[in-house]
């Protein structure tokens, strides 16, 4: 089937906020509803002649269950615009934008939100299997005698809180971590410590710099908690970020003699970010003068434990697709789970037995690495993780717009084993 292109119309995103040990000032559909209020206000269309809502969120919480419809009622949608949640782990707000391109391609729709958000800080605090087990049996007791037995079996530890993140950033299928995965990239391409910490130290350098020069400025919109509380700009960005300090950060993963630390690592933090995207129908329609089309987009599967390698699994597929070489592609964003994880990507690509074996393809070559993350990434911006997939590809319109530059692609890892990636064009004005 040919890929009929997908017109990104406008997107804004909310700041990204770093967790700092308690609940955030925000739900998940709170950052998903004030970033897609401030993007609607913008456009010469109402909220209820959107074709449909599309929300992808990685943890919603359980009064938010299909975050996708509350996001939507709660823009002003009406009853008749239908709105779903997708969920595709740290894809969840690429998947978002992928399904939209679906269902424009074959008629379905013709204007699509398409939102990405989590607060991670609100992840909940579970119950243990045994402190589940003991709450049922003395639930089910019938008399007081009974009740008293059960008690008699209750334990403190039974109280000790059972991380959801946690265990939501562990592969059930491998049975190890995200961070652990990183490691074994690390280990498989020879990455040295010092090479991440440099990484990240350039991350937040690059980040800096970026809302200095006000790069972040057109998608970037304030919000407000219920206290009144204007939040502006992303919180987790560090200008004392250096090399030595993070060398003097402990291993969190694979102690004491690994290297994936908290800082050459992405920040656990809370954010949305939205797009509208249009079909060539609707663009005519409303008059719309759109950013850029989506000209391609691929979803690739590989080993769990080494998920972080995504974003080449999916970024070869279009690039031979298309007859592509890495230097046709003006700037890359990769979304930085780990700075370990990002570097591997770069030695993959340049690998010659990794790409003969996995693509059956010589080695594509060297990335040009002031062509990669130019404003910064996860790791200095932070990772929200069903929204990052949909901060990629927003910030990497701008970024070509703001380069002067045509062709982009953004891509992502996926905890599970997979990556996801897209191939965007600047509309020329």
């Amino acid at each position: 089937m040919s890929f009929k292109p997908v017109y990104i119309v406008d997107g804004a995103r909310t700041p990204f906020l770093k967790m700092r040990g308690g609940r955030g000032p925000f739900s998940a559909a709170d950052l998903a509803v004030q970033a897609a209020q401030a993007l609607m206000l913008r456009q010469p269309f109402k909220a209820s002649e959107l074709s449909e809502v599309i929300v992808g969120c990685a943890a919603p919480t359980p009064d938010e269950t299909n975050i996708g419809r509350v996001v939507g009622l709660r823009l002003g949608t009406g009853h008749k615009v239908p709105a779903w949640t997708v969920m595709r782990n740290c894809a969840s707000g690429m998947q978002a934008i992928d399904s939209g391109i679906a269902n424009i391609q074959t008629g379905r729709s013709e204007l699509v939100l398409a939102v990405g958000t989590d607060a991670l800080s609100r992840a909940p605090l579970l119950f243990s299997d045994k402190a589940v087990d003991w709450l049922a049996s003395f639930n089910s007791a019938k008399s007081f005698g009974q009740k008293l037995s059960a008690l008699k079996g209750f334990k403190l530890n039974y109280l000790a809180p059972v991380i959801g993140l946690l265990k939501g950033l562990t592969d059930p299928v491998v049975g190890i971590s995200m961070g652990q995965t990183a490691e074994n990239l690390a280990y498989k391409f020879g990455i040295s410590r010092t090479e991440m910490d440099e990484y990240s130290a350039r991350s937040h350098a690059r980040a800096i710099k970026a809302k200095n020069t006000q790069h972040f400025a057109d998608e970037l919109v304030p919000i407000i908690d219920s206290k009144g509380n204007l939040y502006h700009e992303d919180d987790g960005v560090r200008d004392d970020s250096t090399v030595d300090k993070l060398a003097k950060l402990k291993p969190v993963f694979d102690k004491p003699s690994g290297n994936i630390t908290a800082g050459n690592s992405s920040q656990v933090t809370d954010g949305a970010a939205a797009l509208i995207l249009a079909s060539e129908e609707a663009v005519q329609r409303y008059g719309l003068k759109p950013l850029a089309k989506i000209v391609d987009s691929q979803w690739s599967a590989l080993d769990p434990s080494e998920m972080g390698l995504g974003p080449v699994h999916a970024s070869a597929e279009i690039l031979m697709r298309h007859q592509l070489q890495l230097k046709d592609i003006d700037l890359w964003e990769i979304n930085e789970a780990f700075a370990a994880q990002t570097l591997a990507c770069l030695y993959a690509f340049n690998d010659e037995t990794y790409c003969q074996t996995h693509f059956n393809h010589p080695a594509f070559g060297v990335l040009d690495q002031e062509k990669l993350n130019i404003d910064g990434g996860a790791i200095a911006i932070g990772h929200p993780v069903g929204a990052s997939g949909a901060r990629i590809a927003l910030h990497l319109v701008h970024a070509l717009k703001q380069q002067q530059a045509k062709r982009g692609i953004a891509s992502i890892c996926i905890g599970g084993g997979q990556g996801g990636a897209m191939l965007v064009e600047l509309i020329e004005e």
